[in-house]
């Protein structure tokens, strides 16, 4: 099966369709091999719901399940329901194209202590009145909220992270900035403010949760359920989302990393090539050199390759006139961005809009 550059399948062949009707069945308890952890008798069993939302991360959802299933798995109780909604209560597409059979419609939502929003890839395109409405239903009677992935915007159009801190995954940070510049939004792994729960996605989920279920059931019961899912170190939220720059680019010159990560950090403003290299003690010339030899190409070439692939991302993933992401992504006017953009891509900002993935 071929996919296209997002990896999202074609439809030809028919939907691989899992089944989140029946998790909770799942325990299988009376196969477990070591002795089960003793949970106090004061903790009570929390209600957890996830809504799934078209194109949705179903790594970030199976993250989040599975801790909350271990956590039942080890202990010497279950201390966790889980449920999974859709808008119609219909299967939903994850952004592999695989279809999650949902227990029931949104609408039909009973009592929660916690609900936790799923979504992935285009989630403006699938942010309806709909779910709005119910996430605002739930918060209003009590429930707590949270996302996993890019679900920290579906809270936010919601207006329900009005004044808490967040998160979501790296891609969307500066989009979700631009749109609701008033909400604190941070670059971590995780993060937990009172009633909100947001992560960045991914495997986030889990050290989420595991958060999750240390406030709720203890460490001890925690630290179990990471051992059985082989997840050797519960991360703490304030840690960084994505790799180290010396892992992800293979180089490991300290004043080359330092350059490329100003550059990635100062996409809206540019820094010119002279700062650039007099930050870290270099000439111009040296800087040059550098670019040369790791990256095959001189550091201007590298930096607009940062900017553009930042525009390109706010084209495809969010509904900002083009003139503002031109101003988001450091160009001076929309011409002077569409004719890098057109270089560097063969189309124009509003030929990407239109093409059909």
């Amino acid at each position: 099966m071929v996919a296209n550059y997002r990896g999202i399948p074609p439809n030809p062949l028919p939907p691989i369709i899992l089944d989140a009707r029946h998790l909770n069945n799942d325990v299988m308890i009376e196969n477990r091999v070591l002795d089960p952890v003793a949970i106090d008798r004061s903790v009570a069993v929390r209600r957890v719901g996830f809504i799934l939302v078209t194109n949705f991360s179903l790594i970030a959802y199976a993250s989040a399940v599975e801790a909350l299933r271990h956590a039942n798995y080890v202990g010497d109780r279950p201390v966790f329901e889980f449920s999974t909604y859709s808008i119609d209560g219909e299967a939903v597409m994850a952004s592999n194209g695989m279809y999650l059979q949902v227990g029931a419609p949104l609408e039909d939502v009973g009592k929660l202590d916690m609900i936790f929003v799923c979504s992935g890839l285009d989630v403006q395109q699938h942010t309806d009145g709909g779910i709005l409405k119910h996430l605002r239903r739930l918060s209003t009677h009590g429930t707590q909220v949270g996302a996993v992935c890019t679900g920290a915007y579906i809270l936010a159009k919601a207006g329900l992270l009005n004044g808490y801190r967040c998160t979501i995954h790296w891609e969307n940070l500066s989009s979700l900035a631009e749109e609701f510049p008033d909400i604190e939004i941070i670059a971590e792994l995780y993060e937990v403010d009172r009633t909100r729960y947001t992560c960045a996605g991914g495997t986030a989920a889990i050290d989420m949760m595991l958060h999750l279920i240390t406030s709720h059931a203890g460490h001890k019961v925690a630290a179990a359920a990471a051992d059985q899912m082989i997840h050797h170190r519960i991360r703490e939220g304030s840690e960084g989302q994505r790799m180290a720059l010396r892992a992800r680019l293979g180089v490991s010159h300290p004043k080359l990393l330092a350059v490329i990560s100003e550059m990635e950090e100062n996409l809206e403003a540019p820094l010119n090539c002279g700062d650039l290299a007099s930050n870290v003690g270099l000439s111009t010339r040296q800087l040059e050199r550098l670019f040369r030899k790791y990256m095959d190409q001189a550091p201007t070439r590298y930096y607009l390759k940062l900017r553009l692939d930042r525009a390109r991302y706010m084209l495809l993933q969010t509904s900002m006139p083009i003139l503002d992401v031109a101003l988001a992504c450091g160009f001076v006017s929309a011409s002077h961005f569409s004719k890098c953009y057109r270089e560097y891509f063969k189309r124009t900002p509003s030929e990407e809009r239109r093409v059909v993935l």
